[in-house]
């Protein structure tokens, strides 16, 4: 006896994905034309761009911290707070990006600091899932236990807000040392964000030679905006390493899309593989960090005058 034809896949279950794609590249594209295209004086760009980074590094965490906590099933209840205060980040932060104006107003900045908070809170968690499994830190945990350095994203959002707020104060320290000292920060969070997308991506064998990108073009730009914050003059370079960069966050998705297609089941079995495949809203953290720097380069170059 043959067995009935199976049905042809339905494109249905493909229709929330895309709307939640669509909704996301609408949202950061409105905050990139803030950063990317700021007013005011040097130090309200630097502002803006630093709160647009945040808002789009807690975009990036709400998505990927609630996919990941509800493959864990939510187990902590805990496991809750990480999206929900990466989403207060992302109000605070976009409201500072898009009026300047209130970075000095408390609320904004409590509710920064809060965000900044519980990333630190979220990786003590973290570190202690790794450390309670059998053979503590090895390699296996550190592939699959609750990742470490994700929650870091959210102290950086944070921390880019509060720095923001401070951006508009006009004290001599603001002129002189703030701008190098963000620079700095920001090279940091490169590195520690180029070190997490190394472990993972190491994890899947670099099969895909796109694999590489993040772990060679995002170090060049922290170098470089670390030697910025020492010499003015390295700013021209960094500007070109930070585009790239940016453009990494954006093709990031793009390309952990086509690794879902490639599983088994693909994107008709969207809501397995969108646990199981790579993270679609990881990629982004470049974005935030690389639109923070590019926002704060002229501040940088405002030294050579």
């Amino acid at each position: 006896m043959l067995a009935p034809p199976e049905p042809e896949p339905s494109h249905r279950p493909l229709i929330p994905v895309a709307a939640a794609t669509l909704a996301a590249a609408g949202g950061i594209g409105w905050l990139l034309q803030r950063a990317w295209k700021p007013e005011g004086d040097i130090n309200h760009r630097a502002a803006q761009a630093l709160s647009a980074g945040a808002a789009i590094l807690c975009a990036s965490v709400a998505l990927d911290s609630a996919l990941e906590h509800y493959r864990g099933k939510f187990k902590n209840r805990a496991m809750f707070v990480g999206p929900t205060m990466a989403l207060l980040g992302l109000g605070a932060a976009t409201c500072l990006a898009f009026r300047p104006d209130r970075a000095k107003d408390r609320l904004p900045k409590i509710a920064l600091i809060a965000v900044g908070a519980t990333g630190l809170i979220g990786m003590g968690f973290h570190s202690y899932n790794v450390l309670k499994r059998p053979g503590e830190i090895d390699t296996l945990n550190l592939f699959y236990a609750a990742p470490v350095g994700a929650p870091a994203a959210l102290t950086l959002a944070g921390l880019y807000g509060v720095i923001a707020g401070e951006m508009l104060d006009g004290s001599d320290f603001v002129e002189t040392r703030l701008p190098q000292l963000t620079a700095g920060l920001i090279a940091f969070s490169l590195l520690g964000t180029v070190a997490e997308a190394g472990l993972f991506h190491f994890r899947g064998a670099f099969q895909d030679p796109a694999m590489y990108a993040p772990v060679t073009i995002p170090p060049l730009a922290a170098v470089a905006i670390g030697a910025a914050a020492l010499s003015p003059r390295a700013a021209d370079f960094a500007k070109p390493l930070l585009q790239a960069t940016a453009v990494l966050g954006i093709a990031g998705p793009i390309f952990h899309a086509y690794g879902i297609h490639r599983n088994m089941g693909g994107w008709y079995n969207w809501s397995q593989m969108i646990l199981q495949g790579p993270p679609l809203p990881a990629p982004p953290a470049f974005l935030g960090i690389a639109a923070a720097g590019l926002g704060l380069l002229p501040a940088l170059r405002e030294r050579e005058h």
